[in-house]
């Protein structure tokens, strides 16, 4: 008789069969890839790179042309008048062709640095009560409505301005007249606001939430957290958004337009009328004989107001790019 096999006990470890053959791999090596993209939607994300940098070209080439054009027609103002005569002269009388717009100069610049002053510190302000102190339903209800105000068309700003601001203005300052660059810079300073206050926002939003408690735990207070760590941390998005707000002021037509005055004299104060670039532009282009040497004036204030608001922005980026550098 054979001998049987003993039971296994309970210690004796289970051994596998021996391998017969090489075993085939439960999965194939395709499987274990990542599945390739649809022909379709391997377009996708070449064509929206085409798109964005098309896009990109077409702003600088519209850039370029417009001052290209604004360069033909404003050089043809020197054919007249000199550079220094132009640029330096205090007197605007185009029917006697004294083309000086140093006073036209400094009425954008009183106008808008006004505006500056008034804006820039409520609207940072704004945004940091928005983005860290304000309640969720209260932020959630006044964000909606600032940006509502940025639609608001700029000639009925200046018609509210007109009828309930200038009579103020005259009244509280004791003035023969309330068209002045005082009103000019308040009504701007109310246009910037919007953009200054959701850009900021987004800005001060974007800082990572461990900022906070961060500085809270090193002993800071809240206000001091706010002033030391957050705002600075969100301080090229701050400055982008004033920057954006002064473009806003600066090229704005309508509204100084209708509550300056209109007089191109050399201001002293902002509590006088005054006359900008842009709206000499739109107040006399439409009443000049085409190709004449008034016509040609205009477009060198244009062009003038060209290369001071391509000044801002590159000091501006110029400012971003520093402190992008000082950071890292």
């Amino acid at each position: 008789m054979h001998d049987m096999p003993e039971p296994r006990t309970r210690e004796e470890p289970l051994v596998a069969p021996p391998a017969v053959g090489k075993l085939l791999p439960l999965v194939s090596p395709r499987e274990g890839r990542r599945p390739e993209a649809p022909a379709g939607t391997r377009w996708g994300p070449w064509l929206a790179e085409k798109l964005v940098a098309i896009n990109g070209l077409l702003v600088i080439i519209i850039v370029l042309l417009i001052f290209l054009f604004l360069l033909r027609d404003g050089l043809q103002t020197f054919r007249y008048v000199t550079v220094a005569d132009f640029l330096g002269g205090r007197n605007w009388y185009p029917l006697s062709e004294e083309f000086g717009t140093l006073p036209l100069i400094l009425g954008s610049l009183y106008v808008t640095l006004g505006a500056v002053a008034i804006a820039v510190p409520l609207g940072v302000a704004c945004a940091l009560y928005l983005a860290e102190v304000a309640p969720v339903m209260v932020s959630e209800a006044l964000k909606p409505t600032i940006e509502v105000l940025a639609g608001i068309p700029s000639v009925v700003v200046g018609f509210i301005g007109l009828v309930v601001l200038t009579p103020a203005i005259r009244e509280v300052f004791h003035l023969p007249t309330g068209l002045t660059g005082l009103t000019g810079s308040i009504l701007l300073a109310f246009m910037a606001l919007p953009t200054i206050i959701s850009i900021a926002e987004d800005a001060l939003v974007a800082v990572p939430k461990s900022y906070r408690p961060g500085a809270l735990a090193l002993g800071a207070t809240r206000w001091q957290a706010l002033r030391g760590v957050v705002a600075p941390a969100a301080r090229s998005g701050i400055i982008a958004a004033c920057m954006l707000g002064i473009g806003r002021a600066i090229g704005e037509t309508m509204t100084v337009l209708m509550v300056t005055g209109n007089a191109a004299v050399l201001p002293k104060t902002l509590l006088q009328p005054l006359r900008t670039m842009t709206a000499t532009i739109a107040q006399e282009m439409g009443e000049t004989v085409q190709f004449s040497s008034h016509y040609f004036a205009l477009f060198g204030i244009g062009l003038v107001l060209f290369l001071i608001t391509f000044v801002i922005n590159l000091a501006a980026d110029v400012a971003l790019h520093r402190m992008a550098g000082r950071q890292r």
